[in-house]
């Protein structure tokens, strides 16, 4: 096996000062159940130190009040080339954060493009090497997609989840590297799953219990990767892949339904 080599990224992520639960959009939020902002600030602060450890450049955008789910930066945007697509958010709750986004990047020089149709950035466009993998059935629109394909300049496919558990794709399918994922198949349809069958036959499939704690909600330097310390066995079979698995606790943040990836907006030059 070829030894594993780390690259270092770029990433935007936003402290979750105003972390809450006081709505329920998704099967993970549950407002009568409370929240601790101190707890979700002291895991996020942690896993803000790692990446930095690991060697990555992070910036951070401001929280702004009302927005107890901008902590989930990859939801943001979409970048590629140093071209941004902005996120249209399905719900009104999140609806402002789009904007939010977007200014942080204009103000920083780089080419912006509102979104027409609603997407929810990285949290169902993902770059894997020279294609984007998209998810849709649940928030970002299938027209979306062609949007994407125009603006970023690759090849899009589309991928339908399912499980409303699995409402993003970065919540069913972890990019590895540039050829290489790992993702839970329950939560795709039957041509989805087909699709990943033929586009990646040696892909890391997730059973139901990794899933179940976000382990697919993972970020990965093309080396160490990411991803919550609940997901035992997927950690066991990335190492023997030649991988770092890296575990870390954000129980607090998967109250709201994210955790790794859905804090961390890759920023691509």
């Amino acid at each position: 096996m070829s030894p594993r080599t780390a690259t270092p990224r770029h990433y935007l992520m936003c402290r979750p000062v105003h972390f809450t639960v006081d709505y329920s959009i998704n099967p993970w939020m549950d407002p009568a159940k409370p929240t601790d902002t101190g707890t979700a600030l002291a895991q996020w602060d942690q896993l803000h130190a790692l990446f930095q450890r690991l060697g990555h450049t992070v910036e951070l955008i401001e929280p702004l009040p009302g927005l107890p789910d901008m902590v989930f930066a990859a939801n943001g945007a979409t970048t590629l080339d140093g071209r941004v697509l902005g996120a249209r958010f399905r719900h009104p709750e999140r609806a402002a954060e789009g904007p939010a986004y977007a200014d942080w990047f204009r103000a920083r020089g780089w080419r912006v493009k509102d979104a027409e149709h609603v997407n929810e950035g990285e949290g169902d466009l993902l770059v894997v090497g020279e294609r984007v993998l998209a998810g849709t059935g649940f928030r970002t629109e299938a027209a979306a997609h062609a949007e994407a394909r125009e603006f970023l300049g690759r090849e899009v496919v589309p991928l339908r989840l399912v499980d409303p558990r699995y409402y993003h794709l970065d919540t069913a399918l972890a990019v590895l590297s540039d050829t290489e994922v790992m993702y839970h198949p329950p939560a795709f349809d039957a041509a989805s799953r087909a699709v990943l069958e033929r586009l990646y036959p040696d892909a890391l499939l997730a059973d139901a219990d990794d899933a179940r704690v976000f382990g697919l909600n993972a970020v990965s330097d093309g080396a160490n990767v990411v991803l919550p310390e609940a997901a035992v066995r997927l950690a066991e079979r990335l190492r023997e892949r030649g991988f770092t698995p890296i575990g870390v606790d954000l129980t607090e943040l998967l109250r709201a339904g994210g955790a790794v990836k859905c804090c961390t907006l890759e920023l691509r030059h």
